[in-house]
């Protein structure tokens, strides 16, 4: 608690806390959505299984509106990178060095998902267990990971994204719209290959929503024929690069009228037109057109809105963006409130640990109750399994904690490590090796998440993707002690 305190005591009067919980709320519902809908079941063998109870559901369709609230992550870490590269840049950092930088957050967490799964895997293979159920654990304990890799693409993606944001404004997320419409129009009618984009341009026209709402809250830069933009000076009183404040206070408005140099609208009367919007454009391609009403993925189901995004589920984006806009004013009365605050800063010190383990907590406590005779299987719909849903929450909830609580401070680490750090312009072959640790990072993620379920894996996990991770890994581990920079 004391430290919470003074983390309190810290935030700056301009940080917009909104984000910070938006990044909790979202994280929590995805937590508890991927806990509510599951059903436990048994194999012909006997052996504990798991589905989706959505198919069994039908009426809690609209309901996947609301809980499927990755778009609202997208937009939010938008909205946080566009934030800290502009610091960064404001303090003479590239972005090379932003990008070893945003790792230490991303890439730490995982890799200690990873490592203890592996060595689980390892050692449940030298207890005899078949490579194929070891691949089959491994799998679902790590289903997170998928969306992680759309994230640390849309991370490493954020220093040319935001130049094109800069210069492009609103017009980039609306071209990225009509590629994910591209897209659809392959996956509905060949060649599906056309949809295979989608998982980067979907996600990335969010992220660059999260530009736009930063704009609105940076002063923009001085105008007047008086010269080029004036330095800036960080915390510790050291002046910038021009560019840098420029880049500091916002992006410079094009010469060109329209959509390029149009801010992200964010008045009442604008969220109300998002969610309205949003609402009838997703009521269309739904109920009229060819896509499920089901924002997240509903088993034996031939289209899925969120693998990989659709039009669809970007309109969804669009009426959430509404709410969100809608609730904000008092949304952030309530965090200029110390308690809310301090519990908002305590969330988001492990949230990426809280996504990451808490499928693992469910295995966790399946073999548990399996293991003493006492795991519940009532058929989903019933009322058994509706009266099991408020145990199985609490349950759950307390392993997670167990596990946040052993896990947690490796990313809350990382948080302090990267704040006391001095920046400084790395070497050309930092910045290659920087590019390239993260690509391997990224390229392993990928390959786990596309490897079958059923796939005979004595660590769980491809060999050549773990090998491949933990060099990316190490080399950005390498980088981000300082090697390579200057200054």
């Amino acid at each position: 608690m004391r430290r919470l305190r003074q983390l309190a005591e810290r935030t700056p009067a301009g940080r917009e806390r909104y984000v910070d919980l938006l990044r909790a709320l979202a994280i929590i519902m995805v937590v508890f959505g991927h806990w509510g809908v599951a059903v436990i079941g048994r194999d012909a063998a006997g052996r504990a299984t798991g589905h989706s109870a959505l198919g069994d559901l039908p009426w809690a369709y609209p309901l996947t509106w609301l809980a499927q609230v990755m778009p609202v992550f997208f937009l939010v870490g938008g909205y946080a990178n566009a934030a800290s590269l502009t610091r960064l840049r404001a303090r003479g950092g590239d972005a090379a060095g932003w990008l070893i930088d945003r790792s230490a957050r991303l890439v730490r967490p995982t890799s200690t998902l990873l490592l203890v799964l592996t060595a689980a895997a390892a050692a449940a293979r030298l207890g005899g267990a078949d490579p194929t159920q070891i691949r089959e654990v491994f799998w679902f304990a790590t289903i997170p990971l998928w969306f992680l890799v759309a994230y640390l693409a849309a991370v490493a993606l954020t220093p040319p994204m935001y130049a094109l944001h800069r210069r492009l404004g609103l017009a980039v997320p609306l071209a990225l719209v009509a590629l994910v419409g591209l897209g659809d129009l392959g996956r509905l009618t060949g060649p599906e290959q056309l949809s295979y984009g989608n998982y980067l341009f979907g996600w990335l026209a969010v992220h660059q929503l999260g530009f736009a709402w930063h704009d609105t809250r940076a002063v923009p830069p001085p105008a007047g024929p008086t010269g080029p933009p004036q330095a800036a000076t960080d915390a510790t009183g050291q002046t910038a690069p021009p560019q840098a404040a420029t880049d500091a206070a916002g992006p410079s408005a094009p010469d060109r009228p329209g959509v390029r140099r149009q801010r992200l609208p964010t008045s009442r009367r604008a969220a109300l037109a998002f969610l309205a919007g949003g609402l009838a454009a997703v009521l269309l391609l739904t109920v009229l057109g060819p896509w499920p009403v089901a924002m997240l993925k509903v088993p034996d189901e031939r289209l899925d809105n969120a693998a990989p995004p659709s039009l669809a589920l970007l309109a969804v984006a669009a009426g959430q963006l509404g709410v969100i806009l809608l609730l904000r004013g008092p949304a952030e009365r309530l965090l200029r409130r110390t308690r809310p605050w301090q519990l908002v800063i305590g969330v988001n010190l492990v949230v990426l640990t809280v996504f990451l383990w808490h499928l693992t907590a469910a295995i966790l406590l399946i073999g548990l109750l399996d293991a003493v005779g006492t795991l519940p299987t009532p058929a989903v719909g019933t009322a058994a399994w509706w009266a099991w849903r408020v145990p199985w929450l609490l349950l759950l909830s307390a392993v997670l904690v167990v596990l946040v609580a052993i896990f947690g401070p490796v990313e809350a680490r990382s948080g302090r490590h990267r704040a006391g750090r001095r920046t400084g312009r790395g070497t050309p072959a930092r910045t290659v090796l920087a590019v390239a640790g993260y690509a391997a990072v990224v390229a392993a993620l990928l390959v786990n998440s596309t490897t079958p379920q059923q796939a005979p894996e004595p660590l769980g996990t491809p060999a050549p993707a773990l090998l491949a991770y933990l060099a990316g890994a190490g080399v950005l581990r390498l980088l981000r002690s300082g090697w390579g920079t200057r200054g």
